[in-house]
């Protein structure tokens, strides 16, 4: 089956390129940074319509977690990498002139237990104060961000946001929204996943967990195993174990009206290797639909590659090579549990959801129109 895009996917969240043709307002700028376990991110945007401009972007990969798992501490080495990037990220805020910002940090630092002397010298040294947020709210902005994506026929939602140190998972029940209002109800998810009192059709969370397993942390636990196979099979079998106490885990999902949306460097290098890009292109990714038949074919073909083999891929890339396989068990046990043919891809995720937030609260954005 052909690889779909679906009807919305244009639609807000998506970032605008090319940034606004002339300088923006200084005012008028929203900046958000995510720095999580394995990367520092950042975007800084201008509001357009119910849409917004990217203005100016940032990543590295920073490797925040590294030895987290075996130490409980976030390493020197690591400090230094992650503080490099952020004078980065303050000179590209100072350049704008940006006013409205979040910036924050995920589970290594919500983990680590000299998170708070870090976070004190991030300050000291560079000016920019990050705050830690807990993981609902982590979640709650990756689904926000997602809602293009979601099928005016889908029922039953599934959120993934596969990240360094965690996964979020967020169940969404659709069943009693108007077919037209459902992408609407999930932005407005944004204030809470609590919102029986809104006057307007709401989306039910379900449930939602918070794995603290993502792809650097994964692989840590079992980065002692020699044999390839073995540790995938290993990797992805744990993850399993880790959905227990997840509300739909034992719930069969009927693939009618079921959709998941995965949002990840995971998902979006799977989807990059199917359609065989030497070059990354988010228009081509963003909003891709994959069978599961399609990631796992994926799959396959990395291990056959083997570790050197995915080393010199281009469709992987240096830097994502070492993580790409306990990212790829975590999807295939999400794809074992619930098995659908309505995978979507999402390039976007927690900043996408931080500067709709604050977009949102200032109230400088329109409504979307479904």
């Amino acid at each position: 089956m052909a690889p779909k895009r679906p009807k919305g996917a244009g639609a807000f969240p998506k970032a605008v390129e090319p940034s606004a043709p002339k300088p923006a307002d200084p005012a008028e700028l929203y900046a958000a940074l995510d720095l999580g376990t394995n990367s520092c991110r950042m975007l800084i945007a201008q509001p357009k319509g119910s849409q917004f401009h990217v203005v100016d972007s940032f990543s590295k990969s920073v490797q925040l977690g590294n030895g987290l798992e075996a130490s409980g501490r976030l390493c020197r080495t690591s400090i230094t990498r992650t503080i490099q990037a952020l004078r980065v990220c303050r000179k590209k805020l100072e350049k704008h002139e940006v006013k409205h910002m979040r910036l924050v940090a995920t589970e290594a630092c919500r983990r680590a237990r000299n998170s708070r002397d870090f976070l004190r010298r991030v300050q000291r040294e560079t000016g920019l104060k990050l705050e830690i947020i807990k993981p609902e709210e982590e979640a709650r902005l990756a689904v926000v961000s997602c809602a293009p994506l979601v099928s005016t026929k889908t029922e039953q939602l599934l959120v993934v946001d596969i990240g360094g140190g965690s996964t979020e998972l967020v169940w969404i029940d659709l069943t009693n929204v108007p077919r037209a209002e459902r992408p609407r109800s999930i932005m407005r998810l944004h204030t809470g996943f609590t919102n029986a009192d809104s006057p307007f059709p709401h989306a039910k969370v379900v449930d939602w967990i918070s794995v603290p397993l993502g792809v650097a942390t994964l692989m840590e636990q079992f980065s002692d195993v020699e044999d390839d196979a073995a540790r995938f099979a290993l990797m992805s079998w744990y993850f399993e174990e880790k959905l227990a106490d997840f509300t739909p885990y034992a719930n069969e999902a009927c693939r009618e009206g079921f959709q998941i949306i995965g949002t990840s460097g995971t998902v979006t290098t799977v989807a990059a290797s199917h359609l065989g890009l030497k070059r990354y292109d988010r228009n081509k990714v963003d909003g891709l639909r994959m069978t599961s038949e399609q990631i796992n074919r994926v799959i396959r073909d990395y291990l056959d590659l083997g570790p050197e083999g995915r080393k010199r891929d281009p469709r992987i890339g240096r830097d994502r090579q070492e993580l790409i396989m306990s990212g790829a068990a975590i999807l295939q046990a999400l794809l074992r549990i619930w098995p659908t043919d309505r995978l979507s891809v999402a390039d976007r995720g927690l900043r996408e959801g931080l500067l709709y937030a604050q977009m949102s609260a200032d109230g400088v954005l329109e409504e979307a129109v479904p």
